[in-house]
């Protein structure tokens, strides 16, 4: 553990990150961070956690399912009269927290608990970010894992209605409504790409269901720059026409991150 990457530190950062401290649970800025981007080490600023492997387990502390290769150190540490597994930084030496197994909260079963004053957020500035909603967000997350270019997704619940009364999307306001977050990189896919994969969903949605259900044709999407509200409607006016469906294109309004239990429903839950 080199002195050297602790000198910065404030006496708090040092009580964890040097002397294993914990901080209290539900106290840290990172508990209910979920923006795109990567962790890195507070003290030597080495990455430990790209923001795709985070989640919500409910502990109080930040949790990921996966780290970086080569990042991560581990020790048996058997204080408090209990065997656990101690994580910290490959480059430093600075405890982060533990790790723990077999809690079946993620697919790779696995929970770095780590501190928020042992990491630093750093934002990835390359990636674009819509919000589409579509029927169920479940759907939306499935057919975006995995596809290159998608770095992540996100359930969650988006106003249709600002808090002054503006942006009326419906003439029965819904409160919230059930969209993707999707964080992707335009050199790798586009968004009429992003666009297509979802009317493909929407025309086999079309194809098995039956004509006397209530089908919902309305495809939402939620633009955070003007560039992109241009390309949206350059795509609606060359697909509306000739797809059985009704496109919105609005502004970003606030969006609330659903429960763990619906983030990557199908691949947790394989059908």
């Amino acid at each position: 553990m080199s002195k050297d990457f602790f000198k910065k530190l404030s006496d708090r950062e040092k009580e964890i990150i040097c002397n294993k401290g914990t901080e209290a649970p539900f106290s840290g800025k990172y508990n209910f961070h979920f923006d795109a981007g990567i962790f890195v080490c507070k003290a030597c600023e080495s990455p430990l956690y790209e923001s795709n492997s985070k989640f919500d387990s409910g502990c109080g502390w930040p949790s990921f399912d996966d780290e970086i290769p080569n990042a991560i150190v581990r020790y048996d540490d058997n204080s408090l009269n209990r065997k656990r597994i101690e994580i910290c930084c490959a480059n430093c030496g600075g405890h982060l927290g533990h790790v723990f197994h077999g809690e079946k909260i993620t697919k790779k079963d696995t929970r770095h608990c780590v501190n928020s004053l042992s990491i630093k957020f750093v934002p990835y500035n390359n990636l674009n970010e819509i919000f589409i909603g579509y029927r169920s967000f479940w759907k939306i997350q499935e057919i975006f894992h995995n596809k290159p270019g998608i770095y992540m997704t996100q359930a969650g619940f988006m106003k249709s209605i600002d808090n002054d009364g503006s942006n009326i999307i419906l003439d029965e306001v819904l409160e919230n409504l059930e969209v993707s977050q999707v964080f992707y990189d335009e050199k790798i896919i586009s968004l009429s790409e992003i666009l297509d994969h979802v009317f493909e969903l929407h025309e086999t949605n079309i194809e098995s269901e039956l004509e006397d259900l209530d089908i919902l044709n309305d495809l939402f999407c939620f633009f955070t720059n003007k560039d992109q509200k241009v390309s949206l409607e350059q795509i609606k006016s060359m697909y509306s026409l000739r797809r059985d469906i009704n496109i919105w294109i609005l502004p970003k309004t606030k969006f609330d991150r659903a429960d763990e239990f619906h983030q990557n429903y199908f691949e947790k839950n394989a059908r």
